[in-house]
């Protein structure tokens, strides 16, 4: 009954962040900038800017350069059980790099321009960092509440994880590279591949160290 229910309720969550992106695709297809933008930028930009909040955003942004990854990536799979969990990540990682390169090129948005506070290239939508948080954390949040015995530590750790996808995405917003709505879409669209990954591809990949 709980398999079920647990079922059920990633088919919403993968029904909603489909709506939502295809609505966000469509609203950027027309060229348009979006309520959504238009009032993160009065908030995240006009209102929030300080030096202090620039150095932490600059640290929640530094979280996705490639390096990081690689080395959390090598984090996961020196101290996670067996060679399964870091091939897992690893793999994941590269599907939703892959992934969010396709969609820009199709898209081909540019990123705002005029209050950026840090040096980006190429195309905005959907965010990059958004797609990567998403798909790498969410992926270690499954990880650690499908294997994780320990209640408290799951929680901590889940939250943790969630914590850092969400303040990786704000600080995009934050530093001008990026509109809310590339953010959004990024959640969205990632949220679409770890539903696939979790329930196709990583548990095939944890099956090899049963």
């Amino acid at each position: 009954m709980a398999g079920l229910a647990r079922k059920n309720a990633l088919l919403l969550v993968a029904l909603v962040a489909a709506l939502v992106f295809i609505y966000l695709l469509e609203e950027v297809g027309e060229g348009e900038i979006m309520k959504l933008d238009t009032l993160a930028y009065r908030f995240f930009v006009e209102k929030l800017r300080s030096d202090p909040v620039t150095s932490v955003m600059k640290g929640f942004t530094g979280l996705l350069d490639i390096p990081v990854l690689l080395v959390m990536t090598l984090i996961v799979t020196a101290f996670a059980p067996g060679k399964a969990p870091g091939r897992c990540v690893a793999a994941n990682l590269f599907g939703a790099l892959a992934l969010n390169v396709v969609l820009k090129q199709i898209v081909q948005r540019p990123r705002p321009d005029g209050f950026r506070l840090i040096a980006e290239s190429g195309y905005s939508f959907p965010s990059g960092h958004s797609m990567v948080s998403m798909a790498f954390f969410g992926l270690l949040v499954w990880m650690v509440w499908t294997y994780e015995k320990d209640k408290t530590m799951r929680l901590v750790w889940c939250a943790l994880f969630s914590l850092v996808i969400v303040m990786v995405g704000v600080s995009r917003i934050y530093l001008g590279v990026h509109y809310a709505s590339d953010v959004l879409a990024g959640f969205c669209v990632s949220l679409l591949w770890l539903v696939f990954y979790t329930k196709v591809v990583a548990p095939a990949f944890m099956a090899q160290e049963a």
